[in-house]
């Protein structure tokens, strides 16, 4: 009987890389706190992950390396072009003179959230794969 590992772990492989890449794009918004015009940044979850998927709903593989075997290019965090990720700016509550639109405490909630959710996946995923290793093993 054929394993397939795509199947297996559902989107859960694709949503722990898009909560990796809104993790980066949150620390570089809280990194930028203080510089004169920039602007908040975030992910619509929901669309990255949609956009992570085929067609058929099933997982791509990603490659983040010419060299690596199979798949496309990894998803970058940027504006436009293929395998990038939809940014939108974030709508300030109450914005600097200085055109900064970071809320260190927005983003520092959000940043926590979306740690406990990685280690969510994280923990789903590690609960699969220890599964996998009792059927294969037999203990």
């Amino acid at each position: 009987m054929a394993l397939n590992l795509d199947q297996l772990l559902g989107v859960h492989a694709q949503a722990l890389d898009v909560r990796a890449k809104r993790t980066e794009l949150l620390a570089r918004n809280l990194a930028n706190a203080d510089t004169p015009g920039y602007q908040a940044r975030d992910i619509d979850f929901r669309e990255a992950l949609a956009a992570q998927g085929n067609a058929a709903g099933t997982v791509r593989l990603l490659a983040t390396q010419a060299r690596h075997v199979g798949g496309g290019s990894a998803a970058q965090l940027t504006d436009t072009g293929p395998g990038s990720l939809a940014l939108k700016y974030r709508t300030p509550l109450a914005p600097a003179l200085d055109g900064n639109t970071v809320d260190a405490q927005i983003e520092q909630a959000a940043f926590a959230e979306n740690a406990v959710r990685y280690q969510a996946t994280l923990n789903f995923l590690s609960s699969k794969f220890r599964g996998l290793l009792t059927a294969l093993t037999g203990q």
